[in-house]
């Protein structure tokens, strides 16, 4: 399970968390404008914009589990097992493949108008990468700063959503996680106001009492809400430091640590955490076992070659121990 947000002060940003039981190797990878996209079904790409983000490159294509392109469009695809459905090819629509959806967004693109207007032409077909590689079961969340959609393939449709709050987990569908923020209205910051009865003065014993109910859990539906009452309540700096603290603290927030959330096959855990600025294409991330903030510019390398470039993340944690010599 995965959870992932948008965040803006003066640049805007864009990542997510990582929650699975295992790794595929992922790295981070660049893709610059001329590496050719072969799409199965709607045809090849050449050119187009470079993008950078965090992916599993299997047979030199990259599979992306989220990514930003050099114009500052992010697209992040997160588990949806149940709800997903995949249909065959349809005449008339742009036929794309699961784990084609991010680079065709991207590669073509420049903001959340562009995505939505390719997204109403869009069928999500069900064809798999390879027979060792299944699609998975996914609903995405498309942001470009200023304006965020979730994108849901569903038994009756792509159903298309806005999204005001820039938050997005796994299951159930969107439009039930928005409905369930109802169930939080009194939830504040501030210091409570007693209404539990004219004429009682009870008096908060503790600071935050005014969280009470926060869901603290690890299912989606909780984590939804945790993530959107820290998103949309955070304070941080205009700089960068200070900003991608800020937004690293958002999704520490519903982080999951390993032995709390068994599965058939292990723990489910938060693999990684990301967080790219837009605006300038620089992609950072933690891992499970290194919390230091590693990251990789995308201008940094040259965006007119065919060529991938791929960085292995750095999972070996560094302790300093200040005062020894």
């Amino acid at each position: 399970m995965c959870t992932a947000v948008s965040f803006k002060t003066k640049n805007r940003y864009f990542g997510r968390n990582l929650d699975y039981e295992y790794s595929y190797n992922e790295t981070v990878t660049v893709t610059p404008r001329k590496f050719p996209f072969e799409f199965r079904a709607a045809g090849r790409t050449d050119e187009h914009y470079a993008m950078i983000g965090m992916a599993f490159v299997e047979d030199g294509y990259p599979l992306y589990y989220d990514a930003t392109n050099e114009k500052g469009l992010s697209v992040a695809g997160l588990n949806f097992p149940g709800n997903a459905f995949y249909p065959k090819r349809a005449e008339g629509k742009t036929n794309v493949a699961p784990f084609e959806f991010i680079p065709y967004l991207l590669s073509r693109c420049n903001s959340v108008a562009a995505a939505r207007a390719e997204l109403e032409k869009m069928n999500v077909y069900d064809e798999n990468f390879s027979d060792a590689l299944p699609h998975s079961p996914l609903h995405w969340l498309i942001d470009d700063g200023d304006a965020c959609i979730v994108a849901e393939p569903v038994a009756d449709g792509l159903k298309i959503y806005d999204n005001p709050i820039g938050v997005l987990t796994n299951n159930p569908p969107f439009y039930y996680h928005m409905t369930n923020l109802a169930n939080y209205l009194n939830l504040t910051r501030d210091e409570p106001t007693p209404r539990f009865a004219e004429g009682v003065d009870i008096v908060p014993y503790s600071r935050g009492m005014g969280g009470m109910g926060l869901p603290g859990d690890l299912s989606s539906a909780s984590r939804f809400v945790k993530a959107a009452f820290t998103k949309l309540n955070s304070v941080s700096g205009e700089g960068e430091v200070e900003s991608v603290s800020q937004f690293f603290h958002i999704l520490g927030s519903v982080e999951q640590q390993k032995g709390c959330c068994k599965v058939a096959k292990g723990f489910e855990h938060t693999i990684y955490s990301s967080c790219c600025n837009i605006d300038t294409g620089v992609y950072y991330y933690t891992t499970y076992d290194n919390s230091r903030i590693v990251g990789v510019d995308m201008h940094a390398e040259n965006l007119d070659t065919p060529r991938l470039a791929s960085y292995p993340l750095q999972r070996q944690e560094s302790l300093l121990i200040q005062n020894r010599r």
